[in-house]
């Protein structure tokens, strides 16, 4: 009988991330950065790109913690907490973490919770640059389906 292999774990693994995945970030992050632009009269742009940035790293950095704990046999992060750190605007960190770390891209309940919260940012995004107009629609719709 042969031992288990037990997994070495490198305390500072690098992180690899091509330029495809910068690429697909920076097209996701079009209409959500220019909605939020819209917003600088009104809202201090500091808390415009500040927030959304921290809540990024915040997520990145879930999923590192998340992805050693995996490694070592640990209690994990619930799901749950990634999604909702996402979800709150720290997806652009949950794309990178989950690429950087090779983390939760199998999983596919995971991806497809993960895609749902990613294309919601981007709907809300484009809608509120229209106008609200696709949300006004849809209210309208549900208001007649209802009677």
């Amino acid at each position: 009988m042969s031992k288990p292999r037990i997994q070495q774990i490198s305390p500072r693994r690098r992180i690899r991330l091509d330029a495809s995945t910068f690429v697909v970030l920076c097209l996701l992050l079009v209409a959500p950065a220019y909605a939020l632009s819209q917003f600088a009269a009104s809202i201090d742009w500091r808390l415009l790109v500040g927030v959304p940035f921290a809540l990024s790293i915040f997520t990145f950095f879930a999923y590192r913690s998340d992805k050693r704990k995996a490694e070592a046999g640990e209690w994990r992060i619930p799901e749950f907490t990634l999604h909702i750190s996402a979800l709150l605007g720290g997806w652009p960190g949950a794309f990178l973490g989950q690429r950087a770390f090779r983390h939760k891209t199998a999983k596919i309940s995971f991806q497809l919770v993960f895609w749902i919260v990613l294309l919601t940012h981007e709907f809300i995004a484009v809608d509120s640059l229209l106008g609200w107009r696709l949300t006004k629609e849809v209210v309208r719709l549900v208001k007649n389906l209802m009677g």
